[in-house]
This record gives structure tokens, C-alpha cells and sequence, in this order.
């Protein structure tokens, strides 16, 4: 970019994508677009569902079931 991005206006911001802001988010944009690395043949489709259900599976729902250790400090910690 080139840019500065601080002195953009809103309107000239929204128009500029951005990373997504969790692992989850991450995993769901790797899902709808996987195109770049399958056409390629970097990685196959297969190979791509499971590390997405391997991530799901061991560290996003796991993260769901427990407090984050802020949401601890803010309501448990006395």
C-alpha cells in the first residue's frame, strides 16, 4: 500500500481487506477459498478439510468450552 493508512478516511478504509481477526475466521476464509492452493497442486482438497477439522477439533472448540484467562481476571479474580 502506499499510503498511509491513519489519514484514510472511512469510506477509502473500508474499501482495503484485512486479515481475519481469529483462528476461526481464518479457517472459515481458508474454506471458501482454497482455490490458490488446490489449482496449483500445492494441497488437495482432502488434505485441506482435514487440517481444517484437525483445527476445529483441538483448538477452536476447546477454546470455547473454557474461560479465556482475561474473561478469569475480569469475573473470578477478586
Amino acid at each position: 500500500m502506499d499510503k498511509d493508512i491513519y489519514d484514510l478516511s472511512p469510506d477509502e478504509l473500508s474499501s482495503i481487506p484485512s486479515t481475519p481477526a481469529s483462528l476461526e475466521a481464518s479457517l472459515e476464509a481458508l474454506e471458501t477459498d482454497r482455490a490458490f492452493l488446490t489449482d496449483t497442486g500445492v494441497f488437495t482438497d482432502e488434505f485441506i478439510e482435514n487440517w481444517i477439522a484437525y483445527k476445529l477439533d483441538n483448538e477452536v472448540n476447546p477454546m470455547r468450552l473454557r474461560p479465556h484467562p482475561y474473561e478469569f481476571a475480569l469475573y473470578y479474580d477478586v
